[in-house]
């Protein structure tokens, strides 16, 4: 469950970056509309909700595996998890609400769209070292267990 779990965060976060944030970042503020409004889309109701529920399965599968060899991997996996949503916190979360709470208007930001270019390339990254925690943890749930 753990693995479905983090997989479906990496599957959610490649969606936004091939779907949403092209959007959002070509021209804000004047892209930022579809964030604003009565209607606006309000991306907090997944990912609020998805991280921790990600964290307990985690957690659950460390435990479920503390006697085997995978348990470093698999606390490896959660302990940059937990650094990732840290600095996704502190850094991430409120930059993006920065940006995409700016006020309309059709002239475009040249500090904004910088600000959004910074944004989606840190955030790249930050999915490209998901990636590799998913591999990691998808290995770790791979090996063999040990005959007790």
């Amino acid at each position: 469950m753990a693995s479905i779990a983090f997989i479906s965060i990496i599957g959610a976060a490649i969606y936004e970056h091939a779907a949403v944030v092209p959007v959002w970042s070509i021209a804000p503020p004047r892209s930022l509309s579809m964030f604003q409004g009565e209607y606006g889309i309000k991306p907090i109701n997944f990912w609020m909700p998805v991280h921790p529920v990600t964290v307990l399965l985690l957690a659950a599968a460390l435990m479920a595996n503390w006697k085997e060899q995978r348990r470093k991997q698999i606390l490896i996996v959660l302990c940059c998890y937990l650094l990732i949503l840290a600095i996704t916190a502190t850094y991430f979360v409120p930059e993006l609400i920065a940006i995409t709470t700016s006020a309309y208007s059709a002239a475009v930001s040249g500090d904004l769209a910088a600000r959004a270019s910074t944004w989606e390339m840190l955030s790249l990254l930050r999915l490209s070292v998901l990636l590799i925690l998913a591999a990691t943890l998808l290995r770790s749930l791979s090996m063999q267990t040990q005959v007790r």
